[in-house]
């Protein structure tokens, strides 16, 4: 009809869609012109048709769909309680308006189809040591075996891995009870950052902890800046030891953007007494699992004896697949931090397929075994499936 747009067209002169119509039509009323020009009506009709052309051509504006769902940073994040949020469900796809000629085409016809396809595939980076404690770094694929809720997996892809990028969390207790020997265990942390993150490549971040867990230097690359932030911890308070792992993390670590494989760790100096903590030491194990955090722990206990404190850094040590230091003498300290050191330099990273993986929730144990019953692999004990 003329002078009204259709919801899905677009609108085009007659003389452009019809041209031998149109031309013929025109050559027959050119000699009505003249007669209907000399009217007194003309002038209004001319106005009439201007107007009822304007009117008739509007149309409204196409709705805007709504912006997918996000939280604040434009990322999908993690929850409060550590748990992982799952992605925002993609918005529909718009529809395309039909053109002129085309066939009609039903919504469903229209709809762009979302194929979600889960990869059921666990990366695990490990350490194999002998009897005597020595790293062995020259090991095959075929040296290992993973069990996977007590059931063989399927390997996928075995290396060596002697350069994963890491994400270190140095966690110092600042608490009363360590005041004696603080000066020297800040410098021996400093020393190791210093030798083990390469700018451009590591990233280390340093928490102090009282009654309170305190960032003193967010994650960065810089050597020069965790050095200030060690500098930068006071002793004095409380200790709430399982409170700092939980912040460490599920604040810091679990949400740190992870490109690819990487060796995520905590050294934690502390000597393990808790009285202030909201979490428990179970609570804290649970949230290193579910960020894939190894934590090295290294005893401040200089006594001579393992006190209860020391075997609670233990447990948790072994329970995230580290180890635990207990240097009774102030000057081990440093050769503790050369051992973890060179852990982190002296690993094996393993992908596999769980046999009957099923994304329920549950937390799912990892085994990892040597053909060489001479030889010990350590790394974390499970992890929990995504729901």
């Amino acid at each position: 009809m003329p002078g009204r747009k259709v919801p899905g067209w677009n609108l085009v002169s007659k003389t452009e869609v019809f041209p031998a119509r149109i031309t013929g039509y025109n050559r027959k009323i050119n000699s009505d012109q003249i007669v209907l020009m000399k009217l007194p009506i003309f002038p209004l009709l001319i106005i009439f048709h201007l107007l009822s052309g304007s009117l008739m051509g509007q149309t409204a504006p196409p709705a805007s769909a709504p912006p997918a769902a996000q939280n604040a940073s434009g990322k999908t994040g993690a929850a409060a309680d550590g748990k992982t949020q799952a992605p925002a469900a993609p918005a529909p796809a718009a529809q395309v308006p039909s053109q002129p000629g085309s066939s009609a085409k039903s919504d469903s016809d229209e709809s762009v189809a979302t194929i979600i396809h889960v990869v059921n595939e666990v990366r695990v980076v490990f350490t194999v040591t002998d009897r005597h404690g020595h790293y062995i770094k020259d090991l095959k694929r075929d040296d290992f075996r993973v069990i996977d809720d007590q059931k063989p997996a399927e390997m996928r892809s075995f290396r060596s891995e002697t350069d994963l990028p890491l994400q270190v969390g140095l966690l110092v207790d600042a608490s009363n009870s360590v005041r004696d020997r603080f000066k020297f265990e800040q410098e021996a942390a400093i020393e190791f950052l210093n030798a083990i993150i390469r700018p451009g490549y590591d990233k280390a971040f340093v928490v102090g902890f009282d009654a309170t867990p305190e960032v003193t230097q967010d994650f960065t690359d810089s050597t020069e800046n965790l050095s200030t932030g060690v500098r930068m911890l006071r002793a004095g308070g409380g200790t709430a030891m399982y409170d700092a792992l939980y912040f460490a993390c599920r604040d810091k670590l679990l949400k740190q953007e992870q490109l690819g494989p990487v060796r995520r760790a905590i050294i934690l100096l502390s000597d393990g007494e808790d009285n202030l903590s909201h979490v428990t030491r179970e609570e804290a194990i649970e949230m290193a699992a579910r960020a894939e955090v190894i934590v090295y722990t290294i005893s401040t206990n200089i006594s001579g004896m393992k006190g209860k404190g020391d075997k609670v850094l233990e447990r948790i040590a072994e329970a995230t697949g580290g180890r635990a230091f207990f240097p009774f003498q102030m000057r081990d300290v440093s050769d503790a931090f050369l051992s973890i050191q060179e852990e982190l330099r002296s690993q094996y990273a393993v992908a596999y397929k769980p046999a009957d993986f099923v994304a329920d929730g549950r937390y799912r144990t990892i085994e990892i075994q040597a053909q060489d019953k001479g030889l010990k692999v350590r790394t974390r004990k499970g992890y929990y499936a995504p729901k």
